[in-house]
Formats: C-alpha cells, sequence, structure tokens
C-alpha cells in the first residue's frame, strides 16, 4: 500500500513537469514545487512581533552614506582620473559574476558542473561580494525557492518592495524562516573542499578580496590616497552592487510577466534582466531552477552576460554537464500554468537592441558620471 507521505510526493511531482528532465535529485523537486502547505503565505504568525535590528540600520546607513562619499571621490572629484571609477565598476561586476555563476547557479541549483579551477575563481568572485559565504548564501536561496513568498522565505514580497529589497536585513528573521531552514539539505554543496576552504577562513578572505585588492588596485592605477580609495572602490561599490542583487528579491517578483507559471509570484522584469546581468527572468527561473542559463533562450537570443559567461567557460572546458530543458518539456508547462501570449510580447524585440539597451542600463552609472564629468569639468 502506497502512504499518504509518498501518495503525496507523487502528486507533487506530477504538478511540476508531466516529466522531469534532467532526472532531478530529490531536494531539487522541492526547489521546484509549490508554495509548502505547511507554512502560511499571508496569515501573520500570532507569535512574531517585528523586531528592527537596529545594529543593521545604523550599520546600512553608514554604508550609503560611505557610498555617497566614495561616489564624489572617484566620480566627481575633478582631481581624480576618469579611470578610477572604470576600475570600481570591473571589480562591481567581477564579484557580480561570482554570485550570479557561482553561489546562485553552480552551487545552489547545481545547473551545471564546474572543474576546480573555475570553482576557484568563482569562490574568489564571490567572496569579495560581501553577500556571506557560500554555504550561508546556498542555504538562504534554497529555503526561498522551497518556500517562496511566504513566511519561511527570508526575503518574503508579500511583505512589500522594502522589505524584500533591503529591509529583510533590518529585522530579526521571521521564526518559520529559522524553522524551515533547519530542514534544507546543503551536504552537496559541504562536500565540495573549496566551499569549505572559504568557510573556515571567510574573514581573512574578505578582509583581502573585497576590501584589500579593489582599494590598491585603485590606488596604484591613480595614485588617490589610500582613504580615499577605500570608499571609493569598495563602499561605494559594493552599496551600488548590492541594490542590482536585491532588485531581483523585490522588483522581480513583484512587477512584470508571469508567462511560464501564473501561480508563481516571481516574475520577468526587463529592467531587472539588464541591471542583474541576466537574472530577471524570474518567472522562468522558479519555474526551471535546475536550468543553468536561468532564462528559456540563453544569451543568443536576449540579453544575459551570465550565461554567456558559463559558455565561455564551457568552451575552455572548465564548465561542462550544462543542464537545459527541453523546448517541450517548457511549452508543456506554458500550455498548463503560463501565458504564451505574453511570452511573445515580452520576447518580440530585436535581440540587436536588446543587447544595446541592455548595456546602457548595466552601465547608466558609467555613462551618468561621465556625462556629469564632461559638463562640469570640461572633460571625463
Amino acid at each position: 500500500m502506497v502512504g499518504e507521505g509518498e501518495t503525496r510526493l507523487e502528486r507533487r511531482r506530477d504538478q511540476i513537469v508531466p516529466k522531469l528532465e534532467p532526472d532531478l535529485a530529490e531536494w531539487e523537486l522541492d526547489l521546484c514545487s509549490k508554495v509548502d502547505e505547511t507554512v502560511e503565505p499571508n496569515t501573520p504568525n500570532v507569535e512574531y512581533k517585528r523586531q528592527i535590528v537596529w545594529r543593521n540600520v545604523i550599520s546600512m546607513s553608514l554604508l550609503h552614506i560611505g557610498a555617497i562619499y566614495g561616489y564624489y571621490v572617484l566620480a566627481l572629484n575633478p582631481e581624480i582620473p576618469w579611470y578610477g571609477m572604470v576600475i570600481a565598476d570591473f571589480w562591481a561586476r567581477f564579484a557580480s559574476m561570482g554570485v550570479l555563476a557561482g553561489s546562485h547557479r553552480l552551487w545552489s541549483h547545481r545547473a551545471y558542473k564546474a572543474r576546480l579551477p573555475l570553482r576557484i575563481l568563482l569562490m574568489i568572485m564571490h567572496t569579495m561580494s560581501l553577500q556571506n559565504d557560500i554555504y550561508d548564501w546556498c542555504r538562504d536561496h534554497r529555503l526561498h525557492h522551497k518556500h517562496s513568498d511566504t513566511n519561511a522565505d527570508p526575503y518574503n514580497a508579500r511583505r512589500g518592495f522594502f522589505f524584500s529589497h533591503m529591509g529583510w536585513l533590518m529585522v530579526r528573521k521571521h521564526p518559520e524562516v529559522f524553522r524551515k531552514g533547519r530542514t534544507i539539505e546543503l551536504s552537496d554543496v559541504w562536500a565540495d573542499p573549496v566551499v569549505r576552504f572559504q568557510r573556515r577562513f571567510y574573514i581573512p578572505l574578505v578582509l583581502l578580496l573585497w576590501g584589500v585588492v579593489p582599494t590598491y588596485s585603485v590606488y596604484y592605477l591613480t595614485g588617490v590616497p589610500l582613504f580615499e580609495c577605500f570608499f571609493g572602490a569598495v563602499i561605494f561599490r559594493y552599496a551600488f552592487s548590492l541594490h542590482y542583487a536585491w532588485l531581483v528579491n523585490s522588483a522581480a517578483h513583484l512587477y512584470g510577466y508571469q508567462m511560464y507559471d501564473k501561480t508563481l509570484e516571481p516574475r520577468e522584469n526587463r529592467f531587472v534582466i539588464y541591471t542583474s546581468l541576466g537574472e530577471g527572468y524570474h518567472n522562468y527561473h522558479h519555474a526551471f531552477p535546475w536550468d543553468y542559463s536561468a532564462s528559456e533562450h540563453g544569451w543568443a537570443r536576449c540579453f544575459n552576460p551570465a550565461t554567456m559567461f558559463i559558455d565561455a567557460c564551457a568552451v575552455l572546458g572548465l564548465a561542462y554537464d550544462l543542464r537545459k530543458p527541453s523546448t517541450t518539456l517548457i511549452n508543456k508547462r506554458i500550455e498548463r500554468t503560463g501565458d504564451q501570449e505574453a511570452k511573445e510580447r515580452f520576447f518580440n524585440v530585436n535581440i540587436v537592441v536588446d543587447y544595446v539597451v541592455g548595456f546602457i542600463v548595466s552601465y547608466f552609472m558609467l555613462i551618468f558620471t561621465f556625462s556629469i564629468r564632461l559638463i562640469f569639468n570640461g572633460k571625463f
């Protein structure tokens, strides 16, 4: 006799897709499943009372004040060379790719496999982003997928834009986040010696990669005093890149198209696609979290630099076993839960236009800064 638990699991598998390909591990089925019925999506928990963590509020405030000063140092001070801003921007994108291709698509979703040199590089890039170590990042992200937009979601978008964007860092976590977080399977993440190394030496690695390397690179190439280099290449760069990352949790869960699964809150948001270098195909990503591209079409038909990076690594032999659902599987999902007309409207964009607009939006801060320098200083 089939037990109730097994029957429930079979029912859940049928809800995901008629046939899963490639075969998914049990924890991956959980990431693809609907909202867990044991978690209340909207009803407030009477045991939970919002508690502001003032230490974090003060830290965030100081970070943004420092970022404003850092922007002035590297961008608006006429005595500073224009390429100081370019260097800071480079480190921002370098660090972001460690999150996009590393902790997200590689370690959280196992969407592809990476050889040791690439895993080390991605670990270095991720460390520079200062978004917790890989192990903790994967725990929170898998929890986010399994209980998306419920009280167990660390950045539950149902609690509003500000909360899902950055407010979740300023209050104590909901008890459901702690309770469900302890159930997340992470043995596959911990099995990687690169992850264990980073977690063991995280503080010194952060001091070196997040702080020292960007600071001294700008100092060496521009001659700007170290104090100013730190605020420009580290504090401003860090705050700016955080907001781009946070938009995936906020805007991409509240605004846009639900073309693959209308029962899922995440949406396809073109602005977030551009700012996050390809992470804004979010309705698709929550429908098929194990797709290495985090989008249906990859980079050849739509703006997705993160996928381009992974494909380049695959050409070099550093990445392999790139996982991708079949077109048949995707179309069946759309027929059952999606919106084909919305999809056609969304992707009715010329690829050249998509990339031109994408890079303009992505590099908007650089373009804006150089325009300001030209207007007020008469030169870049």
